[in-house]
């Protein structure tokens, strides 16, 4: 998984930023993304796109590439801004907020996914970078624990809504609590459709 960079050091580029974002899809709760810039030829056995990881090897993974890494950012944009500005501007905004509070300046930064919004320094949209690349997969990783850590908290602050369990995710058992309990504050209004809210017409 080390193609991508050794290309680009290849060509003279030393600090390598990859960031990839958790949280886009779900109903509540905020849209987090990640960026971390890995030292040259560092290989971190088993880092892996997120979802193919289990939440304990996640866990463990988190903990040596925020050992390892020459620096790391993690961002969040809220769900009244997600609202606002729609999710695929408040992703980018969390993306290039994560690349700008790094400690240490990316020469060069490498995307998951297949967008177009440009950002402020050189940089490269890989689709499904985070099977390809070890610092986009590490970015994925630190993106999805710090999301799942935020989403336990606030299990504990709206209970009944299951956040612990499925993240804000639209499971049918998220869906069927919004119902009975409502919407709180920490759910995506623009996301309340008739099929979420349950109306029939």
């Amino acid at each position: 998984m080390l193609e991508i960079e050794n290309s680009l050091y290849e060509k003279g580029i030393n600090y390598i930023a990859g960031i990839d974002e958790a949280g886009r899809g779900p109903l509540a709760g905020p849209v987090c993304a990640a960026a971390v810039i890995l030292p040259k030829g560092i290989v971190i056995e088993g880092i892996n796109d997120s979802k193919k990881l289990s939440e304990k090897k996640r866990e463990k993974l988190f903990d040596e590439i925020t050992e390892k890494a020459l620096a790391y950012s993690v961002e969040y944009i809220s769900c009244d801004e997600i609202d606002e500005i729609n999710i695929r501007n408040a992703t980018h905004k969390a993306m290039e907020n994560a690349l700008n509070n790094l400690k240490l300046k990316a020469e060069f930064v490498i995307i998951d996914g297949n967008d177009k919004i440009p950002f402020s320094i050189p940089y490269e949209y890989i689709i499904k970078g985070d099977a390809k690349s070890q610092t986009i997969a590490a970015a994925s990783i630190l993106a999805k624990v710090s999301r799942d850590r935020y989403m336990c908290k606030l299990d504990e602050k709206y209970p009944g809504y299951g956040f612990k369990k499925h993240k804000g995710y639209g499971t049918a058992a998220h869906m069927q609590a919004i119902r009975e309990i409502g919407v709180s504050d920490v759910h995506r209004k623009t996301f309340m459709t008739d099929k979420v809210l349950g109306i029939k017409k």
